[in-house]
């Protein structure tokens, strides 16, 4: 009972923080907005730690907090492994290849019409297969090892990238576009110039949907067949020897990846659209 009320405790005092500093003069101030989601994200993990212990919950069914950071620390090895092999060499080296083939397909359909009417139609269809679907038969196609990953991957982030980039591009209204011909500027001069600037808001919203696209598809893929070593197969083995602790280890390193990942590409973002009125102040 003393770990549910010091819980309940915590998460009041945690809530009153959190209104005080959204209220406050510093409201406005970065070391305020990094604060409050600390402070309650830190207040989920004493609620989850003092429910779990407070009613007994075996850790089976849900770990507490503790134990599954007692598993990170006694795991570091482990977990640097499957890192590298599902987020670098999968998910990374996919999404890499599939946003650079996305922007490269992009800039040709926005030349053809008649690929803007056939490729477009048949994106939006790939794009909504499943992933479980897609996933064994780049297995069957590339082996078990990164690559059948990696290629899961790029035809996860290809299509979003492509329908944003495509969109972005056609963002320009007809006075800008007959500015760039009044001064007899090339397509290649108006594309540099003129349309991948303009389209680097739509470009970079593509990019940012993919970083979890990409980080998925290679957890999923590893389902499928993998060697020993990656996130996806050490969460399979874990839920079948009923070690909870390593499958929410692994959630916990995914979790951390992915936000890290996202935010690299908003940081970049914001160098690169630094003049669109989203990222001013």
């Amino acid at each position: 009972m003393s770990w549910i009320l010091g819980a309940l405790v915590f998460w009041g005092a945690a809530w009153a923080l959190n209104a005080w500093l959204a209220n406050s003069p510093y409201r406005g101030r970065r070391g305020t907005k990094i604060a409050v989601p600390l402070i309650f994200g830190l207040a989920v993990l004493v609620v989850w730690e003092g429910l779990v212990r407070g009613f007994g919950v075996s850790g089976v069914i849900l770990p507490p907090p503790s134990v599954i950071w007692a598993r990170i620390v006694l795991s570091v090895d482990i977990l640097w492994v499957d890192f590298v092999q599902t987020f670098v060499k999968g998910a990374l080296a996919g999404y890499l290849i599939g946003c650079a083939a996305a922007l490269a397909v992009a800039v040709v359909i926005d030349r053809s019409p008649f690929l803007q009417q056939g490729l477009l139609p048949v994106g939006n269809f790939v794009a909504a297969l499943p992933i479980v679907g897609i996933a064994p038969i780049m297995v069957m196609w590339f082996g078990f090892d990164w690559q059948s990953k990696a290629a899961v991957v790029v035809v996860m982030v290809f299509f979003p990238v492509l329908v944003n980039t495509v969109a972005g591009l056609a963002a320009t209204d007809a006075m800008q576009r007959d500015l760039m011909k009044t001064y007899s500027a090339s397509y290649v001069q108006t594309l540099v110039k003129l349309r991948l600037p303009a389209a680097m808001p739509f470009v970079f919203n593509g990019l940012k949907i993919s970083t979890t696209l990409a980080l998925i598809g290679a957890i999923v893929a590893e389902f499928f067949g993998s060697p020993i070593r990656g996130m996806g197969f050490r969460i399979s083995t874990s839920v079948g020897q009923l070690a909870l602790d390593m499958v929410w280890a692994e959630i916990a390193v995914a979790a951390v990846a992915g936000t890290a990942f996202y935010g690299v590409v908003a940081a970049v973002e914001k160098v690169v659209t630094f003049w669109h009125p989203s990222q001013r102040s």
